[in-house]
This record gives C-alpha cells, sequence and structure tokens, in this order.
C-alpha cells in the first residue's frame, strides 16, 4: 500500500448512519472520505423519518428518549444550516385511541415519572375526515426528518469538494496492513462500515419495512395521526402511511400483503377516499438485542449500525458517542459496544 494520499477515516456507507458520523468526524478537523453507491432497497432512501419518543403499543418511552431527542433537534438543525438544506420539522404527533381503555391507561401513564413529560392531555377534537370515537392523546416532542433531503445536500457538499466516491464497495476491494486500511486504492488510518442492511456485522437483524404514499383530497391533519401506522402530511392532499415490519424474505421488495395491511388499518383511521399513489419498501438495519452495534472491530476499522426503525433519533447520539470514543478513547456504552457480539463473526460489505 503506497501512493494514494492517507485520509484520516474513509467511511463507507451514506444512509443517515453514514452522514452525521462523516460530518461529526469532518467537524473535528479530521481528513475523511465517503465512499458509497446507493442501492435498492436501503432504507434511508425510502424512511419517512417519523420521531416518536414513545413506544405506543406499551406507552412507554423509547431507549434513552429524554436524552437522545434534544441532542437530535439541536443536530439536525446544525446541518441544516452548514448543508443549506430544511429538513428537521418537529411536529404534534396524535396516538388515536382504538377503544376506551386505551385512553383510560393514556391518563394513567400520564402521572408516571418515566413517561410524562411526553404524553398530552387527551382529546376529542379530531380533524374532519379521519375517525377516532374514543378521541386522540397527542404525543410530545414529536418530529419528522426529510431524509431523502438531507441525504441529497450531503450528496451535493461532499461531491462538491472531492470528499464523496461513489463506487461501491466489496470485501476484496478492501486491503488492510498493520499500519493502515486501504478502500478502492484510497489509504486511511481507519475504515468504518456504515453500510446498514448491506453488511455482514454479528449481531445485525434485517427487517423489511413497507409504506404507502397516498392522496387525500380535502384531508387537512395538524400533524401526524397514529393508530397502528402512522399517518404523515407531505404537504397538499399527500401522506405517507407506513410501516410494515417482517423479518423473513426481507429483499421481496413492496408485497399485496404489505399493501393489504396497510391500507386495513389507514382505513381505520379515515373517512375520506384516497387514492394510494406509490407503495415503498425499504430493508432496516436492526440488531438482535434492539440497540445500536458500533465501535472498533479490528485495529483500523470500526462499525456503526443496527438503528432500526429509530435511527433517525439514534443516529446523531451513536455518530457523537463513536467519534468520542475513536479519536479521544472514551469508553463505550456496554449496550451499544459491538464486542457484545464478537464471538459470531467478522464485519464486512455484502456483495452486490
Amino acid at each position: 500500500m503506497s501512493g494514494s494520499p492517507v485520509h484520516d477515516v474513509i467511511v463507507i456507507g451514506r444512509g443517515i448512519a453514514g452522514v452525521l458520523l462523516s460530518e461529526e468526524l469532518r467537524e473535528r478537523g479530521l481528513d475523511v472520505l465517503v465512499v458509497d453507491l446507493p442501492r435498492p432497497g436501503r432504507a434511508s432512501a425510502v424512511a419517512a423519518g417519523v420521531v416518536n419518543p414513545v413506544v405506543l403499543r406499551r406507552t412507554v418511552p423509547s431507549w434513552r428518549a429524554a436524552s437522545m431527542l434534544p441532542f437530535a433537534g439541536e443536530r439536525y438543525h446544525e446541518l441544516e444550516t452548514r448543508l443549506n438544506v430544511c429538513c428537521w420539522h418537529p411536529t404534534p404527533l396524535f396516538r388515536v385511541f382504538p377503544g376506551g381503555k386505551e385512553r383510560e391507561d393514556w391518563i394513567h401513564w400520564k402521572d408516571d415519572p418515566e413517561v410524562c413529560s411526553f404524553l398530552g392531555h387527551p382529546s376529542d377534537e379530531v380533524p374532519d375526515g379521519t375517525s377516532a370515537p374514543f378521541g386522540v392523546g397527542p404525543v410530545l416532542g414529536a418530529a419528522w426528518l426529510d431524509v431523502p433531503a438531507l441525504l441529497d445536500a450531503h450528496r451535493k457538499a461532499w461531491s462538491a469538494e472531492g470528499l464523496l466516491i461513489e463506487q461501491e464497495v466489496g470485501p476484496a476491494d478492501v486491503g488492510r496492513s498493520a499500519a493502515e486500511v486501504e478502500v478502492l486504492g484510497r489509504r486511511a488510518r481507519l475504515i468504518v462500515h456504515t453500510t446498514g442492511p448491506f453488511a455482514e456485522v454479528p449481531g445485525l437483524s434485517r427487517v423489511r419495512g413497507e409504506g404507502l404514499t397516498v392522496r387525500v383530497p380535502g384531508l387537512q391533519l395538524p400533524g401526524i395521526m397514529h393508530r397502528g401506522v402512522f399517518l404523515l402530511p407531505q404537504g397538499g392532499d399527500l401522506f405517507r402511511v407506513g410501516a410494515t415490519f417482517a423479518w423473513d424474505q426481507v429483499w421481496s421488495g413492496p408485497t399485496e400483503q404489505g399493501r393489504a395491511w396497510l391500507e386495513e388499518r389507514l382505513k381505520q383511521m379515515l373517512t375520506l377516499p384516497y387514492e394510494v399513489v406509490d407503495h415503498w419498501a425499504g430493508v432496516r438495519p436492526a440488531s438482535r438485542d434492539r440497540r445500536p452495534i458500533l465501535g472498533r472491530i479490528a485495529p483500523h476499522e470500526a462499525v456503526l449500525n443496527g438503528l432500526g426503525s429509530r435511527g433517525v433519533l439514534l443516529a446523531p447520539w451513536c455518530a457523537r458517542h463513536l467519534a468520542e470514543h475513536l479519536m479521544e478513547g472514551r469508553p463505550l456504552d456496554p449496550e451499544v459496544d459491538a464486542a457484545r457480539f464478537a464471538d459470531q463473526g467478522r464485519t464486512t460489505t455484502r456483495p452486490a
């Protein structure tokens, strides 16, 4: 390995994890190169980006939401400024109660110190065109990230500075020596794998998610509605509906079963007619214990993966935490340390 410039870090993959990590490392003054060729099926390309601090089916806060939510908002606002993009949208979210018991449970949980800061008072005021006979419960602190807009702005900025190589990387494209690593002929002191579901990462679990884009003339929502699925306003009369979870045949793309499941739940929320204008699918990189996977996996290699369905919320904190570990030697939180799966194999990127 000789002759080519030595970068501090090469980030392989440019989904939400790769974008946040590359920006985090660059802000520390490092020479960072990103290598990525978008593949069909990646979750970031179709992610609706809904940030919900509450696990609604159990009315408990999502993992570390109290600390991660304000940090995520701060971080995305910073990226909006740096990349000249509007992508972070704090938005009310309303849980549609399917029955009276769920409403009573909501009132009960409002007194729970662990989750009360995220729960608003139940209301019977619902938008015209929606069905919520038992009312709705506001979730406080919700938002949505326009993930495609952020990815596009990042691509343009990094391409303009010559810091992005749009080429696919397979296991044979990574060379290793005692002092450094090489990717597609570019040398670095460290590479970080952030290739999501396309990686072979110990502990990784792939989950297919499907969603719809629908047109509902006349429907005006004050925020996101949720009853089994979310209904996210996209401007005009367009809305996104999602999402499914499937652990088998994850690369199958959109399915008729997925569409039927989504429409069944959509009809429980709407009284207006709608038209399906798009049906999309992506594969989420989750983990077997539902915690992110990050840390060193070799002397000159690290990984950031396993963010699952809450990647928009988790990615800012995970990127900061990994950067502090790699650059400052701070210990990793044991709950996210990739070492917990170290006996299950080696991390690589799957060939196409």
